[in-house]
């Protein structure tokens, strides 16, 4: 149901085997942290970004298919996600829930297509 959520898009310029480690992730309304890890793996590519300060040090995890968009020569990486909608989406903790199916469901449900705006269901 969520798979194509943990996919690139193809316009968003990912080259598969680059580093994104470092390159700044901005929201459609400012910056939102740096990317700490990802995986371009085919069906489970995502972005684990540090939010450092905005917020209090969390890191989220972004779903690859937010990605509209990589800059690679200013090393940015552009989702399509408001800052709000980022900060919103079901809580994120690394020893938890990197490895977690059902979490990965639930967010793949948050971020996904059908829901306007990326908001959690009603």
């Amino acid at each position: 149901m969520t798979e194509h959520v943990w996919s690139f898009k193809a316009t968003s310029g990912h080259l598969a085997g680059t580093d994104l480690a470092g390159y700044k992730v901005e929201a459609t309304d400012g910056g939102i942290g740096k990317v700490d890890k990802h995986s371009d793996e085919v069906g489970d590519a995502y972005l684990l970004v540090d939010t450092g300060v905005w917020i209090f040090g969390k890191e989220v995890l972004l779903p690859a298919s937010t990605v509209t968009r990589i800059d690679p020569d200013d090393k940015k990486i552009f989702v399509d996600r408001t800052r709000e909608q980022v900060k919103n989406a079901p809580e994120f903790h690394r020893d938890k829930h990197l490895g977690d199916t059902g979490y990965r469901e639930e967010l793949g449900v948050y971020y996904g297509p059908d829901i306007p705006f990326g908001g959690r269901p009603v």
